[in-house]
């Protein structure tokens, strides 16, 4: 007699969930989890992942090995991601065999190259910047008349790596070589992001657009501001965006959408993340639902929540100051605590490194004037050294 490779029909509350990856997203997932009695496993290549103590199963290995991930896999009922940089064949074969993966492999897959993202959103005719596609320093060369564009790796980009800004030929030296983009520099007014949700049974949601500040060096978010100051129709639209992007995927999970808003008010799409997102942290405590929670309700099958503000919030990522490696040493921290409305989220991790993301501060305040002061006040008390 053959075997039964579909697994039991069971409720989401006796689900166990695996999640690839076992850093701050999943650290601060499992928070939530917690209070829904959902056993969580976790996959992860470093031995002292910030999610290693708070989870039910921990698994070092590598999350691109088919074989590590797939063995991962049998044993969780549920399986998602807190990375894109994941083996999609060995969660494709998982699928197949019942498991329930989200966002599904193929749309994993898609979204790890930049270079298929921007052809769908061209494909389903999602508004984004215009582009070339180019297989090396040589072909972003031949296309120096597009220039002042920005030059993309295809894959393996992450947390402003792997994007080069060409204003000029003067740049053309910094081009990669290797496939990727190049991808009109756009003179945008703002930087937002949108995050929409959807669950198994097709029902969508879309939180409140927040507003992003870069760091001008290490191209990571430094400051976020919810809600974005913008119009009710821009407000409008790029909520539309957002929800075309994940009923066009048909994707199962939480997407962020980061966007520029152009000076003449037109909504571009940037770049998309299958997974909770840095542009969602203060959901934690600024709104009815936080991010994370609703791609625990969207993964597990359970009803979405409630995506209102509840309050005017900043947040402030805490990276590793510059010149500082070794073990972490937090600066300021009763100073800030001592503030009304702030909450301090430390990601459980021990070494520091330049610009690395060591945890976050949310300040909530009733006035949205006094929140970019305030928030710079806390970038300044707060300071992580070694």
């Amino acid at each position: 007699m053959q075997p039964n490779l579909f697994p039991v029909q069971k409720n989401y509350q006796q689900k166990t969930l695996g999640i690839l990856g076992g850093g701050q997203l999943g650290r601060m997932f499992i928070q939530s989890a917690i209070n829904y009695n959902i056993d969580i496993h976790i996959l992860d290549p470093d031995f002292n992942a910030p999610c290693k103590s708070i989870c039910q199963e921990f698994t070092q290995g590598s999350l691109t090995d088919y074989d590590t991930v797939y063995n991962f896999g049998k044993n969780c009922d549920v399986i998602t991601i807190e990375i894109e940089n994941v083996n999609t064949d060995a969660l494709d074969a998982l699928a197949k065999e019942g498991k329930e993966v989200f966002p599904q492999p193929h749309i994993i897959k898609l979204i790890q190259d930049k270079r298929t993202q921007k052809e769908f959103y061209q494909n389903k005719g999602i508004p984004t910047a215009e582009f070339i596609l180019t297989d090396n320093k040589n072909a972003v060369i031949a296309n120096k008349n597009f220039l002042p564009a920005v030059n993309k790796l295809g894959k393996e980009g992450y947390d402003g790596r792997g994007v080069q800004v060409l204003r000029s030929e003067a740049d053309l030296d910094k081009a990669f070589e290797a496939p990727g983009l190049l991808e009109k520099l756009i003179d945008f007014d703002k930087e937002i992001a949108v995050i929409v949700s959807k669950n198994q049974h097709g029902e969508v949601k879309a939180f409140p657009a927040v507003e992003c500040a870069f760091h001008p060096t290490a191209n990571l978010v430094e400051f976020l501001f919810a809600p974005a100051e913008i119009s009710e129709d821009i407000e409008n639209k790029a909520k539309e965006v957002a929800l075309q992007v994940i009923q066009e995927l048909d994707m199962v999970g939480i997407l962020a959408v980061e966007m520029f808003v152009t000076k003449t008010g037109e909504i571009l799409v940037n770049e998309i993340a299958p997974r909770p997102h840095n542009s969602g942290h203060h959901t934690i405590e600024a709104n009815i639902t936080s991010q994370f929670e609703q791609h625990l309700r969207a993964v597990m099958g359970m009803p979405l929540g409630d995506t209102s503000l509840r309050s005017p919030a900043a947040m402030v990522n805490l990276l590793g100051e510059d010149g500082f490696t070794g073990e972490a040493y937090v600066e300021g921290l009763d100073e800030a605590m001592s503030e009304k409305g702030v909450y301090v989220h430390l990601y459980g991790k021990k070494l520091t490194k330049p610009f690395r993301k060591m945890g976050h501060v949310t300040i909530l305040d009733d006035n949205p004037e006094k929140l970019k002061e305030r928030a710079h006040k806390i970038k300044s008390l707060i300071k992580i050294k070694a």
